[in-house]
């Protein structure tokens, strides 16, 4: 996935820093501190050794409670630090949600326009539509002065993701190409401590949608809540720690305060995996319900999944019925994919995929045919080599349509470790026509959320 903001665009195999720096007398951790054009710079400065991709400057605090500003107070704040690091050659994103302010801060050199109020304002769309700079589409209910009075929602993850959706969706209708939208499901923002948590604990929904996600975290008050840190200077810790389960989660843009901390932690990101599962002999079950069988096959090597050391599962496409690819001669297949953070290197999982393959009774006597349970490696991260046991890539990933239409559902546009994107060939061209037996997992109805535990990162 790549974000294209105006001169830079961003090859986003791994997440990257956003630094945050606030030009403002009033926000709610640095407040004051960075009002001083050198104090700000040397920041900026410190933040990008330290690892920053981009620095994020803000004019206008939207902490709740805030008092709105003016858009030429605005400007007249964060101008010439705009100016001085472009001419530095940093990339420079502006925090507004003025589009006068956003159209001064494209022409002097600015390369992403951040905007809280997710681009609802028809002349900001317009700035942007005119640019070719990048955007991050805010969630927020309500406005800053009010936000977090009681903020009410039938259903936090839905409605969020369906908001993102929608506003995405519009900004390409006005002609803003998809590669350079970002989505932020605005953590904080209008949303109570709970749902907050609810929020990114099922952050893989917002990752279906197909667009680059921000995680935007840091020292936020939810933190101070789960935690017990009061003090929103010493919450860099545990943003950090947020901030790493998003990204296993998937985000792939991290706004943060402390960069340092930021960095040292998502060392600890383990790799994405993609595994096909499918199976079309049921060992148990009557006579019409071999279907219902064969998926409580799959669910038990997804159980076993769970039980894998140094691995999580992070989402499940819902359930495929295909016709048999290769040797035509057997049943129809059940099928999905499972997304799967592992810090297990390729070949030593593998060895644990055909322990639960065995377990389930797999037989291997045909190749390509009949079987209980099949487990393929389809991608891992970063991974393109071949072995006389494995092939990474798996090399029939694309000309397979029982394995695209699922993983598809999960990372739309996604591009596998060697370049190849997956849906590269034409779905008339697929082996395996493949229909989905059922709405798919996680994409409606209730959300479960997370545990009391803030740290727990149990999605539904």
């Amino acid at each position: 996935m790549q974000w294209r903001c105006a001169h830079k665009t961003f090859d986003l195999k791994m997440p990257i820093i956003m630094g945050i720096l606030n030009v403002t007398p009033d926000s709610f951790s640095d407040g004051g501190l960075y009002q001083d054009i050198d104090d700000a710079l040397a920041h900026a400065q410190d933040m990008v050794e330290q690892g920053a991709s981009i620095i994020d400057v803000g004019g206008e605090s939207t902490r709740p409670g805030s008092d709105p500003v003016t858009p030429d107070e605005e400007w007249d704040r964060i101008a010439e630090v705009v100016r001085r690091l472009v001419q530095e050659d940093i990339c420079v994103s502006v925090d507004t949600r003025h589009a006068s302010v956003a159209k001064r801060a494209l022409a002097a050199g600015a390369s992403i326009i951040n905007d809280v109020s997710g681009f609802r304002d028809p002349a900001m769309v317009e700035v942007l539509r005119e640019s070719d700079a990048g955007l991050v589409v805010m969630h927020m209910q309500g406005e800053p002065k009010t936000m977090q009075i009681d903020p009410q929602y039938d259903d936090v993850v839905t409605e969020v993701r369906d908001f993102l959706r929608t506003r995405a969706q519009a900004l390409e209708a006005a002609g803003i190409d998809r590669e350079r939208i970002c989505l932020d499901p605005g953590p904080g923002f209008g949303k109570t401590a709970r749902q907050t948590i609810d929020l990114l604990r099922n952050l893989h929904e917002i990752i279906r949608l197909g667009y680059p996600v921000m995680v935007a975290v840091s020292r936020k008050s939810f933190i101070g809540s789960a935690y017990g840190i009061e003090n929103p200077l010493d919450r860099d810790e545990a943003s950090a720690t947020e901030a790493l389960m998003a990204c296993e989660l998937g985000a792939l843009v991290v706004r943060t305060h402390n960069v340092a901390a930021t960095v040292e932690a998502l060392k600890g990101l383990r790799p994405y995996v993609l595994l096909g599962l499918g199976s079309n002999v049921a060992l148990v079950g009557q006579p019409g319900e071999e279907q219902e069988a064969k998926i409580a096959q799959i669910n038990q090597a997804i159980g076993q999944l769970c039980l894998l050391p140094d691995s999580q599962i992070v989402d499940i496409a819902g359930f495929y019925e295909s016709k048999p690819a290769y040797y035509e001669d057997q049943e129809d297949f059940v099928n999905t994919v499972v997304l799967l953070r592992s810090g297990l290197p390729p070949k030593e999982l593998l060895g644990y995929l055909h322990a639960i393959e065995n377990s389930l009774g797999r037989v291997r006597s045909l190749e390509n045919g009949p079987r209980t349970i099949d487990i393929d490696i389809l991608d891992y991260q970063l991974y393109a080599y071949e072995t006389n046991d494995l092939v990474l890539p798996h090399p029939r990933v694309a000309e397979r349509d029982f394995v695209v239409k699922p993983l598809l559902e999960l990372l739309p546009h996604h591009v596998l470790a060697d370049g190849t994107p997956v849906d590269s060939v034409p779905e008339s061209q697929r082996l395996g026509h493949a229909s989905p037996i059922a709405a798919p997992i996680n994409n409606e109805g209730s959300k479960d959320g997370s545990k009391d535990d803030p740290k727990d990162t149990s999605t539904r």
